[in-house]
């Protein structure tokens, strides 16, 4: 073997060794999201025969194949059909209208409050001032929603503080609990609050890897930063909007469980307005005396993830037609 032959060798392999590295880094960056993944979203997907099933608890035999009490009911349950998803469908137009309903009110706000957000702070010359603007908008995400709702019940309850303001006015006292006309603004009022700052990270870091010197021109050419943000920032951010509310049209039928369920603590006044699917599939799990409430709650599932699934195919192929670039594949 000539020594040209040898040396093009030993460069190929430091090459592979080299590809190695840098790919074994990728994985172990992408192995905990992976691993999260199968755990919660994989592994329990066998689960899905729970909405066809009448599931009934029965303690597993001696010879039963699953000694666990739960495996072993949902092998052993009767087949149920459709039939699960007829007590979904007593409550459905309620629940889809409060869950599609907010989920597009708090899309189309929050896109415009995010995009925003994110432009004012890449506008901000100072960079130190501008993280730490960024941070106190963002830790808002880190709140719990039982936190939240303490802060709230101490704000709008009989005795809270806007009805302390109210008597000390002379004004009779708000029942916020009872009223369901005000919950439509609380609800948005609490999921910007607590999602415009981390829903603007994207965008942020989409808008720093943007040319500099396409700014500079329309300054030269005398364009205002109206001018500038609508005909060189926007069109240069709308593949990354367009992606993102592609996913989120996938969730419409999912709502936030944590915030819809605590913030009106409990109130079965409210339930007209604040009743999700999420919550109704809670609820139904829940009432350990109702007859085959697991199933029920199957069913509900099954219904938004099949759902969900089919608005980001007919979504995707939506924005596919009309831009290519933009679909998500």
């Amino acid at each position: 073997m000539s020594v040209g032959t040898q040396a093009s060798q030993n460069g190929k392999q430091k090459k592979l060794a080299d590809s190695g590295k840098r790919q074994g880094a990728y994985l172990a960056m992408v192995l905990p999201g992976a691993l999260f993944l199968l755990a919660f979203a994989y592994l329990p997907m066998p689960g899905i025969i729970l909405a066809f099933k009448k599931y009934q608890m029965a303690v597993p035999t001696a010879g039963s194949f699953f000694q666990n009490v739960f495996l072993n009911s949902l092998v052993t349950s009767e087949w149920n059909g459709l039939n699960n998803f007829t007590y979904l469908l007593k409550d459905a137009p309620m629940l889809i209208r409060n869950t599609v309903g907010y989920n597009l009110l708090f899309m189309v706000v929050g896109v415009v409050l995010q995009v925003g957000l994110a432009v004012l702070i890449n506008e901000m010359r100072n960079r130190r001032t501008a993280k730490v603007y960024h941070t106190i908008l963002f830790m808002p995400y880190f709140v719990s929603w039982i936190v939240v709702m303490y802060a709230l019940y101490a704000m709008i309850a009989a005795n809270g503080f806007f009805n302390q303001i109210n008597a000390a006015m002379g004004k009779e006292a708000i029942k916020f609990y009872a009223q369901k006309k005000y919950w439509p603004w609380i609800f948005l009022i609490a999921n910007v609050w607590k999602y415009t700052g981390q829903g603007s990270i994207i965008y942020l870091a989409t808008l720093t890897g943007f040319d500099e010197q396409l700014y500079e021109a329309g300054a030269i050419d005398g364009a205002s930063k109206w001018q500038q943000f609508k005909y060189i920032t926007l069109p240069q951010l709308m593949p990354v909007v367009v992606m993102l509310q592609i996913l989120a049209v996938g969730r419409i039928f999912n709502g936030d469980f944590d915030m819809f369920y605590s913030l009106p603590n409990g109130s079965g006044t409210l339930r007209q307005v604040t009743s999700t699917i999420d919550t109704y599939v809670y609820d139904m799990l829940k009432k350990g005396n109702l007859r085959n409430s697991f199933g029920y709650a199957g069913a509900g599932a099954f219904f938004q993830s099949v759902v969900g699934f089919i608005l980001i195919l007919v979504t995707n192929g939506i924005v596919r037609k009309s831009h290519p670039d933009m679909a998500l594949f």
